[in-house]
């Protein structure tokens, strides 16, 4: 079950918090509405109790609050919003991807489709899928992990009837095997019919906490929908009749040709039309919400009440007809409580009804003692006639004066996004399942021959740029260049399209999500920078002849450099979209490195004590380490020594060292937060 206590958001500026000291239960076994309008804080209560918002409050799931739950995803489903996944990857791809980072079996992505109805749908891509179908593979996203809690934003918007049945029905069935369901709506009626608990907030306060079933007895009642080209003269009809008849009805223009009509039926509103000759184009029985003036804030409704008339008198807005309405209404605000006519108790239930909650619960103030003088009828009578009432409130002073203000809920810290159970198994599914990365390679590769072939034409390049296709007026050769922009959609892909912390809109900042894309990233590089060597070397033979594709004597200290350049390259991306959360700006760290850090190593290098330092580096090496290195691993420590005092190479690794830096103390800053 769900408990929460003291909800409260950090307020802004001069405006009020957007919830305000919410408390409420979702029990286990049963479906629960967290009713309002719009703005009325149903969002960030949710956030508020998922630990995405800063505020004040306690919530607990099954007894424990999200923070001390080791795997929250296990425990607690979320669905806010749409799904954030990549529009070019297909629906079983992307949930086979999400089973890596719950840490579930692949093959719980399938049993999810047959559960949601979207096995027929499982190679379409996300950007194809239809509102409803989109809705349908949030909540397998949701489900996937087996959670035994749900919390749903308003997970009907913008669903087809038969769409919004199918929800309710899913919600039903997790409700009956004794999972937790709590979601958001704006609709009373979907409220009553969906749920077995409504607790409804107004204006970041909750104002009730009732059954399903007292809730639409209380907040909901029945009219009669009407729709008729001539709908104003019907109305008047309607109103002249239970005038006449002295019958408590009102008359609400819904807009266009539709009117409610609350306090009758069917038959008497179509026999009404047949006298008359008024043609009907509907003539329906349903279960609608309060009509006008229902929800006010309890503080609001006295001075309503005291004019029934006011602002629903007339044929636009419809009318309250019959003196029983008037009468009725006026004992209500005489007497603090109303008997009578269903109509005249929709108004003010939420005053007087026992499973309500006021807005105003603080306990402070003439307007809670009147509330609770006027919520007995008895204290009420005695204070009329005895003065009573004065003896009432002098008691609320007394008890304010001396009963201590309530202790603050705790403050909420917004927790960090888990990182996945798998990462290694997430970034490959990942990389491979949308065509980004096959399609960067092949242009690679078709650049990099036509490079070659151009430079082999013009002659007087080095056999060695000449196989990297490296011209020197150009800062990168295209398969480092490559190589730099799949790193970056490593991690920029996952800011733009954020699978992992879809309630975040974030991706999680952890090392072993780290270290998963720096190795698929170097892995893929690698295979990148064999395949633009084989494809170059057999263009220019084929084009050129065997004299261009000679393998050089010094090739495996080339080789190294060519490597280590085009991982440091996809290193680099992968390092710098991750702290600027952007593909962007990691492709632009990657030209930054020859453009800005070459130049300036250059000038370091220039100097006489550093070339002397530099010469001297392997005699050195060899006296620091006196055992002689099995299998000549001394010269492969001399050659890669080399390749970083290059200037490319010391540009790089100082580049990498800054990024790797920057992004552990931005991660580790993250977590302080």
């Amino acid at each position: 079950m769900i408990q929460a206590f003291g909800l409260t958001s950090n307020s802004r500026k001069d405006l009020p918090p957007a919830v305000d000291d919410v408390s409420f239960e979702a029990r286990a076994g049963c479906v629960t509405a967290l009713l309002g309008a719009t703005g009325a804080g149903k969002t960030t209560a949710l956030r508020l109790m998922l630990e995405l918002q800063q505020g004040r409050g306690l919530t607990y799931f099954k007894g424990r609050p999200l923070h001390r739950i080791s795997h929250p995803s296990r425990e607690v489903g979320v669905l806010l919003g749409e799904v954030p996944g990549h529009p070019a990857r297909t629906v079983r791809g992307h949930l086979r991807m999400l089973c890596a980072a719950a840490g579930v079996p692949v093959g719980r992505a399938d049993e999810v489709l047959e559960v949601v109805g979207l096995v027929s749908l499982r190679d379409e891509r996300l950007g194809t899928l239809s509102r409803g179908m989109d809705r349908r593979l949030g909540l397998a996203c949701v489900l996937l992990p087996d959670p035994h809690t749900l919390v749903l934003d308003d997970p009907a918007d913008g669903l087809s009837t038969r769409e919004r049945h199918w929800l309710h029905g899913m919600m039903r069935a997790h409700a009956a095997q004794g999972g937790t369901v709590l979601f958001t709506t704006s609709e009373p009626k979907e409220a009553a019919c969906a749920a077995d608990h409504v607790i409804t907030l107004e204006r970041g306060r909750l104002v009730a906490d009732q059954a399903a079933a007292e809730f639409a007895r209380t907040r909901l009642r029945p009219r009669v929908a009407v729709r008729s080209p001539h709908a104003v003269r019907l109305a008047a009809l309607l109103a002249k009749e239970a005038r006449t008849a002295h019958r408590s009805v009102e008359v609400v223009r819904e807009g266009g040709n539709r009117l409610s009509v609350y306090g009758s039926t069917c038959a008497d509103v179509g026999e009404t039309a047949f006298r008359h000759g008024i043609l009907v184009h509907q003539l329906a029985d349903e279960i609608g919400d309060m009509g006008p003036g229902a929800g006010r804030i309890p503080g609001q409704d006295a001075a309503a009440v005291q004019d029934p008339r006011e602002g629903i008198t007339g044929s636009e807005s419809g009318e309250l007809l019959g003196d029983q309405m008037v009468r009725l209404a006026g004992v209500a605000t005489r007497g603090g409580q109303a008997h009578g006519s269903p109509v005249s108790r929709s108004g003010l239930d939420h005053l007087h009804d026992d499973n309500v909650v006021p807005a105003d619960r603080t306990g402070h103030g003439d307007e809670a003692a009147h509330g609770s003088a006027a919520h007995s009828g008895a204290a009420a009578g005695r204070g009329d006639a005895a003065g009573g009432g004065d003896a009432t409130l002098g008691y609320a002073d007394v008890s304010r004066a001396t009963t201590p203000l309530p202790p603050l809920p705790p403050p909420i810290s917004v927790r960090s996004a888990p990182s996945p159970l798998r990462p290694l198994r997430y970034e490959l599914r990942r990389a491979a399942g949308i065509g980004t990365g096959f399609l960067t390679a092949a242009a690679v590769l078709v650049a990099s021959a036509l490079t070659a072939v151009v430079l082999a034409r013009v002659g007087h390049t080095p056999q060695a740029r000449l196989l990297a296709a490296w011209p020197r007026e150009v800062p990168l050769p295209p398969a480092a260049l490559g190589a730099g922009l799949l790193g970056a959609l490593a991690f920029g892909d996952e800011f733009r399209h954020p699978a992992l912390a879809a309630d975040r809109g974030t991706v999680p900042r952890r090392l072993g999500l780290l270290t998963a894309k720096l190795v698929v990233a170097a892995v893929t590089a690698l295979v990148l920078a064999l395949l633009t060597l084989g494809c170059d070397a057999e263009v220019l033979y084929l084009v050129y002849g065997r004299e261009l594709t000679e393998v050089p004597t010094d090739w495996l200290l080339l080789s190294a450099s060519w490597f280590g350049l085009v991982v440091g390259c996809a290193w680099a991306g992968v390092l710098a979209a991750g702290i600027f959360r952007s593909t962007t700006a990691g492709l632009a760290a990657v030209l930054a490195v020859p453009v800005l850090v070459v130049p300036l190593v250059q000038r370091a290098l220039e100097g006489a004590s550093v070339r002397a330092a530099a010469a001297g580096l392997p005699a050195r090496l060899r006296e620091v380490f006196l055992l002689q290195w099995p299998f000549g691993g001394d010269r492969y420590v001399v050659g890669a020594v080399r390749v970083v005092a290059q200037p490319v190479g010391g540009a790089l690794t100082l580049s990498l060292t800054a990024l790797l830096c920057a992004y552990l103390l931005t991660t580790l800053r993250s977590r302080v937060r």
